[in-house]
């Protein structure tokens, strides 16, 4: 297994340019900021091992789920975006914007090859495109942590950007 740290702005980049690196069969994507666990990793792999997944990723959106440090306003936006990108795209999984996963390694170069997004669109766009390609999607319950340090890359640009990827997957998948 090979655990990508994602750090850079444009996931698909990230990813790229860590699947040159990667060896094994499973990959692993977190934020390297560790708004993401470590301590949910052996969920993610039992997970797997149950049902056999493609790709099994971490939500924020089921019981056992959350986030904590965010406000009201954040907290609203995300389950608006995931709300609205369920009732559009059907994608098959409650955490469309959430960037935890562990993906098998096969998968994850079939499925980054068709993407096209750039920024939060693109977490939604794997999904999406990874459903719609058939593959098996589980997920495990997580809490996210804010960043202690930095600051959040998501403003009016990104939400922008959101909606216009959310449309563009809508007419293209």
């Amino acid at each position: 297994m090979f655990v990508l740290m994602n750090y850079c702005k444009h996931s698909g980049t990230a990813y790229m340019h860590g699947l040159k690196h990667a060896s094994g069969e499973f990959v692993v994507i977190m934020d390297a900021d560790l708004s993401h666990h470590p301590k949910y990793l052996p969920s993610f792999i039992r997970k797997q091992k149950e049902t056999g997944a493609d790709i099994v990723t971490g939500t924020r959106y089921v019981s056992n789920g959350g986030v904590h440090g965010w406000n009201l306003m954040r907290k609203l936006t995300s389950r608006g975006a995931n709300v609205l990108a369920q009732t559009l795209l059907q994608p098959g999984a409650s955490d469309l914007t959430g960037s935890f996963r562990l993906y098998k390694r096969s998968v994850l170069e079939d499925v980054i090859s068709s993407c096209v997004s750039k920024g939060y669109v693109f977490q939604m766009e794997m999904i999406v495109r990874a459903t719609r390609k058939g593959y098996h999607i589980e997920e495990v319950p997580i809490t996210f942590v804010d960043r202690v340090f930095g600051i959040s890359k998501l403003g009016g640009s990104e939400i922008v950007g959101y909606l216009k990827g959310l449309v563009y997957l809508l007419l293209t998948t």
